[in-house]
């Protein structure tokens, strides 16, 4: 008899534990999520250490267009310290975003222009990207980047 008790409350308990960001509505996600590619779209381009902890997550991986692995946050901060990504100008363009659950995958193209030392101007610079964005509860972390320069361009 006992048993025909348990199988109803696991159930019951494994609905209950479903995260906060699974529950949401679409709509709301996605207004979610565009508002985050907003705000560290803005922390690259004004080098804003602190917004950039604050949006990608400690684990945080990134292909980048260098054709090198950043295995971590901190080594991906270390180039904006450095100097390494820094921009006059910075435009994304979301094309899809696609949610598994907790996940958030956003794909686009990017138009960016190096902030130049020199005499002659930066060129701009056409990319394509893929963002990943991993949920937990009510806040969301980058958790994946990948971005490449379009030859030709």
């Amino acid at each position: 008899m006992k048993r025909h008790f348990v199988y109803p409350f696991l159930s019951l308990l494994l609905a209950s534990s479903l995260s906060t960001i699974a529950q949401e509505p679409l709509a709301t996600k996605e207004g979610t999520i565009r508002s985050l590619e907003e705000q560290e779209r803005m922390a690259v381009l004004k080098e804003d250490v602190a917004a950039l902890e604050r949006l990608w997550s400690d684990q945080f991986i990134v292909n980048n267009p260098q054709n090198e692995i950043s295995a971590d946050r901190n080594a991906v901060l270390d180039r904006v310290k450095r100097g390494l990504i820094r921009y006059s100008q910075f435009e994304r363009r979301i094309e899809t975003i696609r949610f598994n659950e907790d996940i958030a995958i956003v794909m686009g193209s990017e138009t960016v222009v190096p902030k130049s030392d020199a005499a002659t101007p930066a060129q701009a610079v056409q990319r394509r990207f893929t963002n990943i964005w991993r949920g937990s509860g009510t806040t969301w972390h980058m958790i994946a980047r990948h971005a490449n320069v379009v030859p030709g361009r």
